[in-house]
């Protein structure tokens, strides 16, 4: 398999690239040398069959050669909004998200969240899960990297999203999943409209769930309670397999 690189924006073919630090160190660890072929891709659309045209100890300059517009996408945007796991659970969460298809991560501070962060260190805890993301898109061949965004309160979050019935072109709206263990709640793999949503916004919680509060809140903006099945799974595995059923829904449904 060619190695595939995750760099900056590309002008255009015949153009000398850079390769960022995790780029050199990969293609150092790979053995790489000058006229290898590579793979790069920058996150606007397709990949770039490329060659590497320089190796050295701490830098690795690239040739753009030719653009191919692959796309491995979902039919549609699919975010997880999720109440962020400890230790290195988060890590894994957005790693796994990014090889099934996700389009967004949006990690929320709950009542019962364990990791707490703020300030900086949530600015650097984003950053190094963009990181990972761009990583995962590297080893399972998306050319589209998505987007982790600032961690958020649940309440803040909320606040943000507009209570739109519909869009202005009669289109469906976004699908707002509230992943929950109630009893009345649907089970995802049933709910009608699946495979015809315009995008889906999936809600998780922490270890030890929403409180009961801030799953009325949800519901209160539109949010739709969806049930995984009768087992208890965790922080980090529940949008992990309501992310599988939606991308096995969405490519089986004859999506546009």
């Amino acid at each position: 398999m060619t190695p595939r690189f995750h760099v900056g924006p590309v002008p255009g073919p015949g153009a000398l690239i850079d390769l960022p630090p995790p780029a050199t160190r990969h293609a150092q660890v790979l053995r790489l040398q000058p006229g290898d072929a590579l793979c790069l891709f920058d996150g606007h659309g397709g990949q770039w069959r490329a060659e590497l045209d320089a190796m050295g100890r701490k830098a690795a300059r690239a040739r753009v050669l030719a653009h191919e517009p692959i796309e491995r996408e979902l039919p549609c945007a699919v975010t997880l909004a999720l109440g962020m796991p400890a230790n290195e659970r988060m890590d894994t969460l957005v790693e796994k998200a990014t090889e099934l298809g996700v389009h967004a991560v949006q990690p929320l501070l709950c009542a019962h969240s364990v990791l707490r962060v703020a300030g900086e260190r949530a600015e650097r805890k984003a950053a190094h899960w963009q990181a990972v993301a761009a990583a995962a898109c590297e080893q399972s061949g998306r050319n589209r990297v998505p987007v982790v965004a600032p961690v958020l309160s649940l309440a803040g979050w909320l606040s943000t999203l507009a209570a739109s019935a519909g869009s202005a072109d009669g289109a469906p709206s976004p699908l707002r999943l509230l992943l929950s263990l109630a009893p009345s709640a649907l089970p995802l793999a049933r709910l009608p409209g699946l495979a015809q949503a315009r995008g889906t916004l999936v809600l998780s919680g922490p270890e030890g769930g929403l409180q009961a509060s801030e799953e009325a809140a949800a519901l209160q903006a539109g949010f739709v309670p969806v049930s995984l099945g009768p087992r208890v799974l965790r922080a980090d595995t529940a949008p992990l397999a309501a992310l599988a059923v939606l991308a096995a829904a969405l490519q089986a449904g004859g999506h546009p």
